[in-house]
């Protein structure tokens, strides 16, 4: 565990640490073809993508949903992506980078809007659970901004992180959003569901790798 005042990361999962843009992508346009949309490639995916997710859903139909055409294509993505999350692994290098930080003597933890009942025994399963001080996952609705769920992090990690020490790695735009809502900082990875024009309009780092995010994190909490 790290010592109060030192470095910490808050890392996203999604798209971060758990590589599924291929499970993203088929659960996207499965759920569409229930629908009767269009599926969509990776690319416009990640050009399109935004949070609330919802006015992902106003761009690819040119309005936002109802509410019953929301649960229903909420409902739907979920229900394939557990179908499709089985063939998705780490990103390349993130086993070794969360030990090598911890060994450090920095601490980290886990902040998600994946479902908690459904993140937690997937990240046990990976065998990392132990690299973090603490893991959460949403547990309201779906569809939601992550940073209230950031005020609650760093409020239950009170005395083991502090917000200006502390660094959000992440692959979304939402992720540095959520950082500077709680005064922390944010290094935005390419790999996940956003353009990397999308994510440099942030004005927060953007990097190609979780090295050199974690690279960045050290400089930037320095």
């Amino acid at each position: 565990m790290g010592k109060h005042g030192s470095a910490h990361i808050v890392w996203d999962w999604n798209g971060t640490l758990f590589h599924d843009n291929d499970a993203i992508i088929g659960a996207t346009n499965a759920a569409f073809a229930e629908l009767g949309l269009t599926p969509i490639t990776l690319e416009q995916y990640r050009t399109l993508y935004c949070v609330p997710v919802p006015k992902f859903y106003e761009r690819l139909l040119g309005r936002l949903p109802s509410d019953a055409e929301w649960e229903r294509m909420d409902g739907a993505f979920h229900r394939h992506y557990v179908e499709h999350r089985v063939r998705c692994g780490l990103t390349e290098g993130a086993t070794d980078l969360l030990s090598e930080w911890r060994s450090a003597g920095h601490s980290q933890s886990l902040l998600s809007m994946y479902g908690h009942e459904e993140l937690v025994p997937l990240v046990r399963g990976f065998g990392i659970e132990g690299q973090f001080v603490r893991v959460d996952g949403r547990t309201g609705p779906s569809g939601g901004s992550k940073a209230e769920h950031m005020v609650r992090h760093l409020e239950a990690l009170s005395g083991m992180a502090e917000a200006g020490r502390t660094v959000v790695i992440g692959d979304a735009a939402d992720d540095a959003v959520a950082a500077l809502h709680v005064g922390a900082r944010a290094v935005l990875y390419t790999g996940g569901s956003h353009s990397r024009a999308s994510l440099e309009g942030v004005g927060v780092p953007v990097v190609d790798s979780l090295a050199e995010a974690v690279a960045e994190a050290q400089r930037v909490a320095a």
